[in-house]
């Protein structure tokens, strides 16, 4: 894949990428009242990062995120395993919520929480690995 190269595409994946990350953390923390959660939040970030790949490259996207997608699959996977553990120590049934309360800034921390952080997680370097495969794929036969 060729990069556009275009003056706007570049400014306005620098502008939007902030943005779209800032809107999917709205929704992966909205997600237990109201719609949203981590899959849907996991999408709106590796669209985000999406976009800043097709319009700065594959090394730009690299040398920004420092982590190879496929470590952000395996700590999404990690942190939806742990989310399970705290209602085993305490005796409860399998995948039963709990609640903690951060008392200095009055945060309610939970296991569906961590369990959405991972699956966001899941999605961003799932997505993220499949685009950059693909960019990749379409560069080799570039330069065939």
């Amino acid at each position: 894949m060729v990069r556009s190269g275009t003056l706007i595409l570049n400014a306005a994946a620098r502008l939007l990428l902030p943005l779209q990350l800032l809107f999917s953390l709205f929704l992966l923390l909205r997600g237990h009242d109201e719609p949203g959660g981590g899959f849907i939040a996991g999408l709106v970030a590796a669209g985000a990062f999406a976009l800043y790949l097709f319009a700065l490259g594959r090394r730009a996207l690299s040398e920004m995120l420092k982590v190879s997608p496929l470590d952000l699959v395996g700590m999404g996977l990690l942190l939806g395993v742990v989310a399970t553990l705290p209602a085993w120590w305490v005796g409860e049934p399998f995948f039963t919520a709990q609640w903690w309360t951060i008392p200095i800034i009055d945060f309610k921390a939970s296991t569906p929480l961590i369990f959405d952080i991972g699956v966001y997680l899941v999605v961003v370097g799932s997505v993220l690995t499949a685009v950059t495969a693909l960019v990749k794929t379409d560069q080799e036969d570039a330069e065939r």
